[in-house]
Parts: C-alpha cells; structure tokens; sequence
C-alpha cells in the first residue's frame, strides 16, 4: 500500500509566472489538480480507473490561502491527501512547500470533488463504486493549517463587470468550460495596478453549474470590506442566465 499522503515536485516555470515574476494563480490551481490526479491514479481510484467505466471526478470547490507565492525557477512540491469521504464527495487537501526546505510553507488549499456518472452526469456513491479502496487512504487527522471552506454569500445587488464568449482554449476533457479557465477570467477583472497593490491572500470558488463552448459568461462583482471581493459567473444562452460558479478573493496590501 502507498503513503496516504502524495508528495509531486514541480517548476514555477518564467512563462507561468506573472509581472511580479512569481508563479500565476491560475498554473497554481493546474498543478493542485495534477497532484491530485497523479495521487488518485497511483493508487488505483484516478481517471484512468474511472474513464472505461462511464465515471470521473469533478470539482465542485475549491480553497488556496497563501502566505508567499513561489517565484520563478523555485521548485516546489505539492503534498496532497483525503481529509473524509461522504456518499459522493471526498474533501482533498493540499499543502504547497519548498522542494529543498519543506519547513517553508507557501500555503495550503482545500478542495471538494464529486464522483459522477459521465452520461447521466449525476453523482455516484462512492461506497459502492469502490468506496473501499478509497478509504484505505483517508487520513482526517493530518493538518491542513487554513479555514474551512465556507459559503460565498452575494446579495441580489452585483454589478455585471464583463460579458466574455467561450472559446476553444476553455474546453478541457470532459467537453466542459475548464475548473481552472473559470479562476484565470476571474484574475482577469483587476488590472496591473491592482496587483502592484495588493496580492491574493485566499481564493475561494464554488461550482454550481457546468458551461460549455458557445456560452457567454458574464461576471458580477460585490465589494466587500478589506479588499474582498465577490465574484458571481453566469451562463449566458439567449436571454437566459443560469449561475455557472461564484468566487470570493481575499487581497492583502503589499505595504503591510
């Protein structure tokens, strides 16, 4: 049997990093999921298990709270593990450290995936769908050092900022609008100044619907205190909007 926990080294390569020469949120949030798809596959429940077998993972929320983000050429590795199971979901944790120095800690995350069937595109039970050998790597008591994930809470009030098409470069695997490409238009709201301002201190997204090429996403923002912001995204057909996912950033000033 493997380690509960995986442990993936990976390179904040120059062209994944930003202005600030330090690694992008979006490529961040792409190597999270690949540690959690390499975690999966290694240990026999991955999408390579799960694909021939009309099922695969999809997230339904995610959490990343940095302290520091690396900067270019830093190797870094992400150690991710299975904090519980519930009858469809499973909470997956992460934590981001120094490939040389593991005491330095970049930051953690937090993650909900939900097994679903890939035609019906409703969710499984986990527990009869080899829920067993999933169990065998859950390990609730190892500590992830951020909050829980909570409810982004919007009011009726929002004001739309952006009204984007899908495109192909949107379009993962699963033929759907990528978890990640959702995060990227996000960051996308602020401009250059804003960053050399401020620096994410924690992002929060929760998916609700799925979208797909041809949608139009439109964007609604709420201010809140402190520089935190709300992001609503809608699914645009015609004239109908239908909620595709919501975010909630947490900046910090970069003088404190």
């Amino acid at each position: 049997m493997k380690e509960k926990t995986g442990k993936y080294e990976f390179l904040a390569e120059p062209f994944h990093c930003d202005f600030s020469k330090r690694l992008a949120l979006g490529h961040l949030g792409n190597h999270l999921l690949n540690a959690a798809d390499y975690h999966a596959a290694d240990r026999g429940f991955g999408m390579t298990h799960l694909n021939p077998q009309h099922k695969t993972w999809v997230l339904s929320r995610l959490a990343v709270e940095m302290a520091e983000i690396p900067v270019q050429y830093t190797r870094f590795c992400v150690e991710t593990w299975i904090e519980s199971v519930m009858r469809s979901f499973t909470n997956r944790n992460f934590r981001v450290v120094d490939a040389s120095d593991p005491q330095r800690v970049y930051g953690y995350g937090r993650s909900v995936w939900a097994l679903i069937d890939t035609d019906s595109r409703q969710p499984v039970n986990i527990e009869t769908f080899g829920g067993k050998q999933l169990m065998d790597y859950v390990e609730p008591d190892k500590v992830c050092d951020m909050e829980k994930l909570s409810r982004v809470k919007m009011g009726k009030d929002a004001c739309l900022v952006a009204d984007i098409p899908t495109c192909y470069s949107d379009v993962d695997v699963n033929g759907h609008i990528n978890s990640v490409k959702y995060i990227e238009h996000v960051l996308d709201l602020f401009t250059l100044d804003w960053y050399r301002k401020y620096a994410i201190r924690r992002f929060d997204i929760a998916y609700v619907s799925e979208s797909y090429y041809g949608d139009r996403l439109k964007f609604y923002k709420e201010e809140g205190d402190d520089h935190d912001c709300m992001i609503r995204i809608m699914r645009g057909r015609g004239d109908e909007e239908t909620e595709t996912c919501r975010c909630k950033i947490q900046f910090k000033d970069l003088k404190d």
